[in-house]
């Protein structure tokens, strides 16, 4: 029996999996999202189909594939429904929480169903519009055009939208929408509405237009946080569908810590958001600052600053490093001594706040339940160094006159890792120990060409003031570069990197 809304009632009710009421399945529509990943669906459609069934928020989500990647098959043949599997430890206690989702009523393809997107301007009951599109979703194309079918990027698309909700109220104030992105970008919702300003003005819109765009929605700046692996592995799938007693194709599974700071001083916004209630990861709040220095810090940066490092010394998962005692202990300091006191008094974050947090990012890497790649984490990891660790660096050269041993041997895996060949395809690739690996990263063809003009120092230095990979010129950093090297050099000279430099560090 496959999962379908019509398939609801034939699915024995238990205490290990909580299912939909049918009324919910009637609630009006809410939210427009732009993005179908699992990360959104295991986060924050679980929070408002938590909210729906505690009777807060009461309507469902319309999800939009923006982007011509990604399948939907599953989600539209199952009515939107999909299981979340959420499993935790905590201070020894094992955690659990398996519901079926219901909080999308459809699944709309922005690239063939664009018409049936814009008739959602027309609705009403809409308030929000969520997006979850990476990083390099929010991006300006001054070129999109909005009376395209549909525009290219996702601002243009959201821009699209707008103008039509406009045009369907006649520009009425109380028809604005409040608009969270999602995308792991420090103020992006401010960033997101720069760029609708700058494309509105490119599509020479109305000033009337422009006008209700800034003042009737608000853009709010929010965080997001939980992992979401997305499937489980084959064996486990099964095992999950014979004891549930259906089958579901769109199953996924995640941790059960979650956190969703959004940002706003407005009261309306305030009561639109009332599915803040229905979790205490949710926080809506006039700032934001210290939700993100925490996390973008202590877990972002962390987890790029060791990927690199995790799998060259051969771990495949981030679950295995952390059952290594040396890799742990590497682990250990470079989030609470390294990261952590490097944030202290950022944002007004207290030694006891920035430990605690850390600590509860160690516990989460631990979990038993999640087996995280440290691959999927080395996807764009240039990009995201800039954003998350390069922060960190700079901090703490400010508070100490120096890099950490353990950053700059991170940043030495990093170069490490870019060390590829390109095959016919156009392709980029490495090699560790034996294992052959795909480099997914937009600067795989700027690492590649340093590689192959420069050696030794020199290739070092040069990576470190390439101003356009890290936004600085990293060779300021007094004696970084040399530390870098030292490490690099001896990798080089066994051809691999050991554990035993991990170990090193953490005696």
């Amino acid at each position: 029996m496959r999962l379908s809304q019509k398939n609801i009632t034939a699915i024995h009710p238990s205490n290990e999996l909580h299912l939909p009421d049918a009324s919910v399945f009637g609630l009006p529509e809410k939210v427009l999202q732009f993005g179908t990943g699992v990360f959104v669906r295991g986060l924050i459609d679980y929070f408002i189909d938590k909210a729906n069934h505690a009777g807060l928020f009461q309507g469902r989500v319309v999800m939009v594939k923006s982007t011509t990647t990604g399948d939907i098959g599953d989600l539209r043949e199952q009515d939107g429904l999909y299981t979340l599997i959420m499993k935790s430890v905590d201070a020894g206690t094992h955690l659990e929480e398996k519901r079926i989702c219901a909080a999308v009523s459809r699944v709309l393809d922005a690239s063939r169903q664009w018409t049936d997107v814009l008739a959602c301007a027309n609705n009403p009951a809409l308030s929000v519009v969520i997006s979850n599109t990476t990083e390099i979703g929010i991006m300006l194309e001054l070129v999109d055009k909005v009376d395209s079918q549909p525009p290219n990027s996702f601002p243009g698309k959201l821009l699209a939208f707008l103008l039509r909700r406009y045009e369907a109220f006649d520009g009425k104030e109380e028809s604005g929408l409040v608009i969270l992105p999602t995308e792991l970008i420090p103020g992006n919702g401010t960033l997101l509405k720069r760029i609708l300003n700058d494309l509105a003005e490119a599509n020479d819109l109305p000033l009337d237009f422009i006008h209700w765009l800034n003042t009737a929605n608000d853009f709010c700046d929010t965080l997001v946080d939980r992992i979401v692996p997305g499937k489980l592995p084959p064996e486990d799938h099964r095992q999950m569908e014979t004891l549930l007693g259906y089958e579901d194709r769109a199953m996924i599974m995640a941790e059960t810590y979650g956190l969703w700071a959004i940002e706003t001083q407005r009261p309306r916004t305030k009561e639109r958001l009332s599915f803040s209630g229905a979790h205490p990861g949710i926080h809506v709040v006039e700032d934001i600052s210290k939700f993100r220095e925490l996390k973008l810090r202590l877990l972002n940066a962390s987890h790029n600053l060791s990927c690199a490092v995790g799998y060259l010394c051969g771990f495949e998962t981030v679950k295995e490093a952390l059952q290594n005692g040396d890799f742990n202990s590497y682990m250990e300091d470079l989030i609470l001594e390294d990261i952590a006191m490097s944030i202290v008094d950022t944002a007004g974050i207290s030694p006891e706040e920035a430990g605690t947090f850390g600590q509860s990012v160690l516990e989460r890497y631990r979990n038993p339940y999640i087996g995280f790649e440290w691959l999927s984490i080395c996807v764009e990891d240039t990009n995201k160094l800039r954003i998350r660790a390069v922060p960190v660096l700079r901090q703490h050269y400010e508070k100490y006159g120096f890099v950490s041993a353990r950053l700059a041997l991170s940043f030495a895996a990093y170069i490490l890792f870019m060390h590829t060949r390109q095959d016919d395809s156009g392709r980029y690739s490495g090699q560790s120990s034996g294992r052959n690996y795909t480099v997914i990263d937009e600067h795989a063809a700027d690492l590649h060409y340093k590689w192959s003009r420069y050696s030794g120092h020199k290739l070092v230095r040069n990576v470190l003031e390439d101003v356009r990979l890290w936004g600085a010129d990293l060779n300021t950093l007094h004696g970084f570069a040399e530390q870098v090297w030292s490490y690099l050099k001896r990798w080089l000279d066994q051809e691999t990197l050991l554990i035993s430099d991990v170990k090193k560090l953490s005696l």
